[in-house]
């Protein structure tokens, strides 16, 4: 395998885990904060409130990954795991701030005279 074989970017994958945990309960926080805890000790870092993201150099190492991830799984609350190509990953488009804003319409003009 050449050099661009092993770092293609049809070959690198990203990981990304999607959780919406309940909180309500002493029991139910706790279980939120271990699986937060469980993805940061295996490499995600989070992109967003409750979607974290790891990158790995193989599907072969995103497998024991993912594999991780749902030996974490909390038993009550939702979780997706999302495994794409680094080239997939690449076309994604952030967007930061607030929303546009129209220009203010201009005043009326007043004439004195």
């Amino acid at each position: 395998m050449s050099s661009f074989d092993r770092f293609s970017e049809y070959r690198i994958m990203w990981i990304l885990v999607f959780f919406d945990l309940p909180t309500e309960t002493k029991k139910e926080k706790k279980a939120y904060i271990d699986f937060r805890k469980s993805l940061m000790k295996d490499g995600f870092t989070m992109f967003q409130f409750s979607i974290y993201v790891r990158h790995c150099a193989s599907m072969d190492n995103a497998e024991v990954h993912m594999k991780r991830v749902r030996a974490a799984l909390p038993k009550v609350g939702k979780v997706g795991i999302l495994c794409i190509t680094d080239k997939q990953f690449a076309n994604i488009q952030l967007f930061y701030g607030e929303k546009p804003k129209p220009p203010n319409a201009p005043g009326q003009q007043l004439e004195l005279f």
